[in-house]
């Protein structure tokens, strides 16, 4: 877990220090789980949690700590998050009763077609990390959007403000702690192209040693700049000029920090592309699960619709009272049929009548009859047929993606409201190309289009287009009981994003396990491919039974998700959880901590 910012000077002309022996004492260390009342903040990094808290203690609402937080994450998390990148904002307002949210997905180019990654002199599709790492793959931020829109519409504080803590710690620093090396380890090759990257995170051609300072005054002047002229500055100024430069002409170093295996090719994003930018505020997915109402992200996420879709399979599956190995297998064969239908299905530009028959009971029970509580179905599965009744599937069926990087935060305040937010730059540590002068990194959020159809003879839902926006799988959820909020949360993790989040739901909702304890439970995702992927300890402890029903694992994978989480209590009480060991730890503070 990262301790919290030291608050000793450093000298403005370097970016990373050694710890000095002086510092001040850090704030109080905040843990994975946090029980209180007044307000509360969950997020992957205890420093953006931190600022999240002062600004609920100060008097600002959810939005407001939710803006803050997420601006302090693109400092501490920043391979993970931050203004070159985008994301999906829910929001309950208690006042209304009503659940909200803002579409801030990045948006390709005007010119964009849906041959975009298939290489002219091959006719076949590049190679993932050579589309990754290029200029191809940076689409229009939408964040800064996301948090001025938010602020705007719910806040009680001006977006100038709220950058302010963010630019203090980009400022002053922070401590490197062993996940945020391995990270920059991780991607030495592809950041060592980059002058402006290797500056920042290759102090000395080296990943910055756990315990040092690291510091971004240039993310500072960014984030302050924008304070005094508005977001205008990043969209229609002179940071878009710079946006555009890095894209069209990648700043790839005259001596790099050792060798990237494929040439770093142009993008095509246009001053015009960033300028005509806007959020969408498009209805939330609802469905309803037992007794509870289930709000999530509507397109281009898939996660509202599959969460939801899985949900109503499952409930179909009457598992109240059943044994762990049948739920977690229903869980698992829900999981594999829902991501058949979002392959199939779900993209930027499906119409609304097919998303309301994927989330709804009768499509349900279509697809809930696939499964036996006795044998695994064989992966992959084929859709479902949207146009048919009955039990039939469709006739084809097609891959996947894998995860990829992204970051969650969970914030309520006194007054009842909820944001649940879920943001990102796509892989970890995005295109690789920071910015130069402007301290962030660009996304690669464009390779998450499937760069050549996947349906087989029917129209994959995700190709690149024209201004269109990705299919994600972030999936903010937000569910209520009796019209006030219930549970919160949200995760990383590419596509499995959507069955983290599935999974803590099953742990809650069926299983009955604490909030803490669903959380910290081991994961699985089953996206419709023949091998699951697992953590380590849920195949020790689950393998054996699940595999006598046909279940098939792939290799293990160290962990999955890194989520955050609040259950609301009664009389105004939170329990608010994040990883107590994924990706480092997370941390959650509440205003007012139980007695």
């Amino acid at each position: 877990m990262r301790i919290l910012p030291v608050l000793a000077a450093v000298s403005l002309s370097t970016v990373v220090v050694a710890a000095p022996a002086s510092a001040s004492p850090p704030t109080p260390a905040l843990g994975p789980t946090a029980t209180g009342y007044g307000g509360a903040v969950s997020t992957v990094d205890p420093t953006a949690t931190a600022v999240g808290l002062d600004v609920l203690r100060h008097g600002g609402n959810a939005v407001d700590a939710a803006v803050a937080a997420a601006a302090t994450l693109g400092v501490t998390e920043p391979f993970s998050a931050g203004i070159g990148g985008g994301g999906f904002f829910v929001y309950y307002d208690a006042k209304r009763h009503r659940v909200s949210t803002i579409d801030g997905r990045e948006t390709g180019p005007a010119t964009m077609t849906s041959t975009y990654f298939i290489n002219p002199e091959t006719g076949k599709p590049y190679d993932f990390q050579e589309a990754r790492v290029s200029g191809l793959s940076a689409g229009v931020p939408g964040t800064l959007a996301t948090w001025e829109a938010a602020a705007r519409s719910w806040g009680t504080r001006p977006l100038s403000r709220l950058l302010r803590p963010a630019a203090a710690v980009a400022d002053r620093g922070f401590p490197v702690d062993a996940t945020f090396r391995q990270q920059v380890t991780d991607n030495a090759a592809a950041f060592g192209q980059f002058d402006a990257t290797s500056a920042i995170y290759l102090p000395g051609g080296q990943p910055p040693a756990v315990g040092s300072i690291l510091r971004n005054p240039d993310l500072a002047d960014t984030y302050r700049l924008i304070a005094r002229k508005g977001t205008d500055v990043f969209y229609r100024g002179p940071i878009a000029a710079d946006i555009v430069r890095t894209v069209q002409h990648p700043p790839v170093s005259a001596h790099p920090i050792g060798t990237w295996a494929y040439p770093i090719r142009p993008g095509r994003l246009t001053r015009d592309d960033i300028a005509s930018y806007r959020v969408r505020r498009p209805a939330p997915t609802r469905s309803d699960f037992r007794d509870l109402t289930v709000y999530g992200m509507s397109t281009p996420s898939s996660g509202g619709t599959a969460v939801g879709e899985a949900l109503n399979i499952l409930e179909q599956s009457r598992l109240s009272g059943a044994d762990v190995t049948q739920v977690l297998h229903h869980y698992l064969e829900a999981s594999a049929l829902t991501f058949a239908d979002r392959g199939r299905y779900v993209g930027a530009y499906t119409p609304q009548w097919i998303l309301d028959r994927l989330i709804s009971d009768r499509w349900a029970r279509q697809r809930a009859c696939q499964i036996s509580p006795s044998a695994a179905m064989t992966k992959p599965v084929p859709p479902g047929d949207i146009t048919a009744s009955g039990c039939t599937p469709a006739a084809v069926g097609g891959p996947t993606e894998q995860g990829r990087s992204t970051t969650n935060l969970t914030v309520a305040d006194r007054w009842g409201n909820v944001v649940e937010y879920t943001l990102t730059i796509e892989q970890t540590g995005g295109n690789a190309m920071v910015v130069p002068g402007r301290g962030f990194l660009l996304n690669n959020e464009l390779t998450d289009f499937n760069f050549t159809g996947t349906q087989g003879d029917a129209p994959d839902p995700n190709l690149p287009g024209p201004g269109k926006r990705p299919r994600s799988s972030m999936s903010p959820t937000i569910v209520l009981s009796g019209g006030k909020p219930f549970l919160a949360l949200g995760s990383p993790g590419g596509a499995t994003i959507i069955t983290t989040v599935l999974q803590i739901l099953v742990n809650r909702l069926i299983l009955g396990m604490p909030l803490p304890a669903a959380m910290a439970a081991p994961r699985a995702s089953q996206r419709n491919t023949a091998g699951i992927q697992a953590e380590p300890a849920f195949h020790t402890r689950y393998g054996p039974a699940l595999t006598a029903l046909g279940h098939t694992f792939g290799p293990d994978t160290p962990e999955l998700g890194a989520a955050t989480a609040m259950e609301f209590t009664s009389h105004g009480g939170i329990i608010a959880t994040a990883e107590p060991v994924r990706r480092g730890g997370g941390a959650a503070g509440v205003v007012h901590p139980a007695r």
